[in-house]
């Protein structure tokens, strides 16, 4: 090995050797694959005297190639693979070994490929980049000139290329999936903190994880819509943890009062230099979770022009980062989640309706707690072992005053009660003295209709003057009459 490294070397020339030296200083200080090629692709170009060069990374299952950097000799990004050929960068993969081609136009082996023709090629190197015993990548230079420079010299100095960067590949990798892990970890650790767990046996509840079950078998995109604190943000984790992309990331991006442009590199990253600060290339949320789920919450709220961004990675699942011309292919099931009504917003020209259409592909309700009144029990109990390590039991009066309440604010706000209602108990058990709400902001909070509400306030009157009509009525300034008349429709309810 060592005689030939030796052997090969003498072919090298004093500029090949300073160009190597400098290559590998890039590929020691740099983070992310395009970034490496980008930057050393240019040096290649111009030591080989090519006009074009090409690394590709081969993915052996579906035998396709995906450019990982392209770039002219006028240091120009090339985004279409098929102006190089294909037959070509296939030998590499297949002999495993560098290839080199002085004059592919007479070459019986490689003058037939159609994309030398119709791109008038003349000369081509190619070198395989190795990972172990596999192909990981092709780097490719050609000319549209007959070029002597085409030579065994050249080709040495770009497999010493090659093997640079197989060994760079390494870290890179590692370094990648390190960064993708430590924001997984912190996403799902947020989300743990922020959403209480699915509980319910309610029949609003049970028709929902119905729902659930069934679009988690899909890769369908899934719009939660409901009022803020139902845990739409729980539902979204729901089916991706019920779905075949369980052991993949999910992510969870909140949408709403977050400037837009930090927004924007949140969701799609950016390139080094792309605005002040942008030191280096950082990944953006769509692109860690690849394979996996991403949950969109408040959607309403993004700009009109992150919307049309949104909407390409939609249709094409694919993303451009902030100051990059570099398309990224993502495979992302999306989940989002709104407390408005997207319909009417793109009817006012507030928000795109080809995006909403979109998004809407399988909508899920999401219930408020009033109407899943029966479950008020279950979740306080849970509460209650999340907040005490003492066992607390629960006043059947003060329960009652929990399933009257219309709660606005839903299963985030009645968390919040029976947190303060634990700090007020001191016997082991919750009574009605230590339930205390906030409702002075009731009525205009609330979001129901007005029959649920005009029942509500109905069955609150009434037990405030312990079931007497004419009182009940004369405070809400109404005829017994229309007392009576309420009492029998609503029956039992009231």
């Amino acid at each position: 090995m060592e005689n030939q490294i030796n052997e090969s070397v003498k072919y090298l020339t004093k500029e090949q050797f300073e160009t190597l030296y400098h290559i590998s200083r890039v590929l020691n200080s740099v983070i992310y694959e395009d970034s490496l090629i980008q930057e050393t692709l240019d040096l290649v170009i111009k030591v080989i005297n090519a006009e074009r060069g090409l690394f590709v990374k081969y993915d052996e299952h579906e035998n396709r190639f995906d450019i990982i950097g392209a770039r002219n000799i006028q240091k120009e990004n090339i985004n279409d693979l098929s102006v190089f050929s294909s037959g070509v960068l296939q030998k590499v993969i297949d002999k495993k070994e560098p290839c080199l081609y002085h004059d592919v136009q007479s070459d019986p082996s490689v003058s037939q490929f159609k994309s030398i023709q119709l791109h008038n090629i003349k000369s081509i190197l190619g070198v395989p980049i190795k990972r172990g015993d596999k192909v990981w990548g092709v780097i490719l230079v050609d000319s549209m000139n007959n070029r002597k420079e085409f030579n065994e010299g050249n080709l040495v100095f770009l497999d010493f290329f090659s093997n640079m960067v197989s060994l760079a590949l390494d870290k890179i990798t590692q370094m990648q999936e390190l960064q993708n892990e430590n924001i997984i970890l912190k996403n799902q650790l947020q989300s743990v903190k922020s959403i209480p767990d699915l509980i319910g046996k309610s029949l609003a509840m049970q028709k929902m994880a119905a729902l659930i079950h069934k679009v988690a078998a899909t890769d369908a995109t899934v719009l939660l819509f409901g009022e803020s604190g139902t845990g739409k943000e729980l539902i979204a984790k729901a089916i991706h943890n019920i779905s075949s992309r369980a052991d993949k990331p999910y992510l969870a991006q909140f949408c709403g009062s977050i400037p837009d442009t930090l927004l924007e590199s949140e969701l799609f990253g950016y390139k080094k230099g792309a605005f002040t600060g942008a030191v280096a290339d950082k990944k953006g949320l769509f692109e860690v979770a690849h394979d996996g789920t991403f949950f969109l919450d408040e959607i309403a709220d993004i700009s009109v022009a992150l919307q049309a961004k949104l909407l390409r990675v939609l249709q094409n699942q694919e993303i451009i980062r902030l100051g990059d011309t570099q398309v990224i292919k993502v495979n992302v099931r999306v989940i989002t989640a709104t407390n408005k009504d997207l319909k009417q917003l793109s009817k006012e020209g507030k928000f795109r309706a080809d995006l909403f259409y979109r998004l809407n592909v399988f909508p899920i309700r999401v219930p408020p707690l009033r109407e899943r009144r029966g479950d008020i029990a279950l979740l306080v109990d849970h509460f209650i072992k999340k907040y005490s390590n003492k066992e607390i039991l629960l006043d059947s009066k003060a329960l009652k005053i929990l399933e009257d309440y219309s709660w606005p604010g839903n299963v985030r706000q009645l968390e919040n009660v029976i947190q303060r209602a634990l700090i007020l108990c001191e016997d082991g058990k919750l009574f009605p003295e230590h339930i205390v709400i906030d409702d002075e902001s009731e009525e205009a909070a609330f979001q129901g209709t007005l029959k649920e509400f005009e029942k509500i306030l109905l069955k609150k009157r009434l037990e405030e003057y312990n079931g007497n009509r004419t009182l009940a009525a004369r405070s809400m300034g109404v005829s017994v009459r229309w007392v009576q008349l309420k009492i029998k429709e609503y029956g039992e309810n009231i």
